[in-house]
This record gives C-alpha cells, sequence and structure tokens, in this order.
C-alpha cells in the first residue's frame, strides 16, 4: 500500500519491464554477433572458392584456346594464369630481370586487337594472332624468340612500340603502389577506399534505395521508370559529391558499366567488376578484381 502511494508500485513495474527489455537486446545482441561472424567464415570460404573457381576457369579458357588454335593449325599459348598478390610480384620481378643486348627486347601496349601495328607483327610474326586475341594488353618478346607473352593492364599506358635491353614494366600500372583511390560505382551503391599500396586508409560507403519491381497498380510501368531513372540520378549525384574531396595521386573508378559513363572525366580509370554486397565487402572484392592481372604466355 506504501508503495503505491509514494508511486513506487509503477516505478518498479517499469524498471521490470526495462530489465526484461534489456535481456532482450542482449540476447539479440549475441545473436548478431555469432551471425557476424559465421557470416565472416561463409565468406572467407566464398573468396576461396572464387579463387579456386577463377584458377579453373582460367586453365579451361587456355585449353579451349589451345585446342581451337590446334584445329586450326595455328600457333597456342602455353599457359594462361590469372595473377594476384604475391604472384603477380614475383611474375614482374622476372620480366624485369630480363636482360638482351641493346635491341633485344621487344615490349608494346596493344590496345585493339584488330588493329595491330607493323611493328607488333614483325616482331611477334606468326604469334602476332595470340597477341591480337589478348588486346587489350602488354605485349613482350625477345630477338631470340625465348620470351614471348601478354599482360592484361589495369592502368594502362597510351599506346607504344619499343626496342630495348630490357623490357619496359611500370609496376605502377599493374600492381596497388603510391597513394590512389578506388571507388566501387553501383546504380544502388557506394564505396571509396583510399590506399597507400596494399593498406586501406580510409573508407567511405553508403548504398540508396532502388525500386526494383513494379506493382501492377498504383502507376504505369513508364512511370516507375521514371522514378527508379530519378533515383540511379540522384545516387549518382551522391556518388560525385563524394568524390569531389578525395585526398589521392590517382582515382580508379569501377562498377557497373551502365553508371561508369558518368566518370569517366573525373577518373584516371574506369573498368567494369562484379563485385556485390555491403559496401565494405564489395569494395574488397572490386579491389581484388580490379588489380587482377591475366597472363598469358606463347
Amino acid at each position: 500500500m506504501l508503495d503505491e502511494l509514494l508511486g513506487r508500485a509503477e516505478l518498479k513495474s517499469r524498471i521490470e519491464e526495462l530489465e526484461e527489455e534489456l535481456h532482450h537486446r542482449e540476447r539479440e545482441l549475441e545473436a548478431e554477433r555469432e551471425r557476424r561472424s559465421e557470416a565472416a567464415s561463409e565468406r572467407q570460404a566464398a573468396e576461396e572458392r572464387v579463387n579456386r573457381l577463377e584458377d579453373r576457369i582460367a586453365e579451361l579458357e587456355g585449353t579451349v584456346e589451345r585446342l581451337r588454335e590446334e584445329a586450326e593449325g595455328e600457333r597456342s599459348l602455353a599457359r594462361a594464369e590469372r595473377l594476384g598478390g604475391q604472384r603477380r610480384t614475383e611474375i614482374l620481378d622476372r620480366l624485369e630481370s630480363v636482360a638482351t643486348d641493346a635491341e633485344g627486347a621487344f615490349t608494346a601496349y596493344v590496345p585493339d586487337g584488330h588493329d595491330l601495328s607493323e611493328d607488333v607483327r614483325e616482331a611477334f610474326g606468326d604469334r602476332a594472332a595470340l597477341v591480337g586475341r589478348a588486346a587489350p594488353c602488354l605485349a613482350v618478346t625477345d630477338d631470340a624468340g625465348l620470351t614471348s607473352a601478354c599482360l592484361s593492364v589495369p592502368d594502362p599506358p597510351a599506346p607504344f612500340t619499343e626496342w630495348g635491353a630490357s623490357f619496359r614494366v611500370e609496376r605502377e600500372r599493374f600492381e596497388p603502389t603510391g597513394r590512389f583511390a578506388l571507388a566501387l560505382v553501383r546504380s544502388d551503391l557506394f564505396a571509396l577506399g583510399v590506399h597507400e599500396g596494399d593498406e586501406r586508409v580510409a573508407f567511405q560507403g553508403f548504398d540508396s534505395e532502388l525500386k526494383s519491381k513494379h506493382s501492377k497498380g498504383g502507376f504505369s510501368q513508364a512511370r516507375f521508370e521514371r522514378l527508379r531513372d530519378a533515383q540511379i540520378d540522384d545516387h549518382v549525384d551522391r556518388c560525385r559529391a563524394a568524390l569531389e574531396d578525395v585526398d589521392a595521386d590517382r582515382l580508379y573508378v569501377v562498377g557497373e558499366r551502365t553508371v561508369l559513363d558518368e566518370f569517366e572525366e573525373r577518373a584516371d580509370v574506369t573498368a567494369t567488376v562484379d563485385a556485390t554486397g555491403e559496401p565494405e565487402a564489395a569494395l574488397d572484392d572490386a579491389f581484388r578484381e580490379f588489380w587482377t592481372v591475366r597472363l598469358r604466355v606463347f
């Protein structure tokens, strides 16, 4: 009775309710921690599966190309490989270590396989068709024919051809060096990382709600598409604004082909990648895909 007169009964009841809610939130938090831990393990396992599948795809592509060329009586690839991380560094080191006489090593950046220069045709001879199939690429060979290979270039140079005492390999175009920014842009997602070499030192990301389904009632398909286009335009404007104050020497923008054109003037390089999921995880996938180098040896 005294508790009721002093208002304590109501307070005690409220305390009990809050304690119950606290226990409920603690259970939810613990469940969320367990879910995130499981998700992290699953993502790591998925990345390992992706790497294995990429290697297997490269092997199968090389086999298919060899079989087709053998059937056509042409020169074929000896090996195809996707290079990343330490393996990429090792291959670039080997290319840089090749030394010839003053005019024994040939290097060319070939942007278009349908328009090979005469210098490339003369340097590679009957293997020039393989260079055309690998383009756009950096192509290297020597006057003795001991080394012939093509590499995709994440940050392509202007087209060139040259003979020298060694191959012209600009490391910063093949692997993350210096201070640069990599932005992933999709129609409903944005993620930006500023990097010092392999290390990311800053991150920003957000996603935007995007209509993905048209209800049969309410408004027409045309209006739905206009609303969706307007949402994408707003999202792209947010992405542009986020890139305005990027503090980096170079900016790479990757993502969906449908929106990349909007960033060509701002970016040093644009490239399509297939990276989905939450912004930070998607950016990690985009980083790996962008800096993966395709090697073809013949």
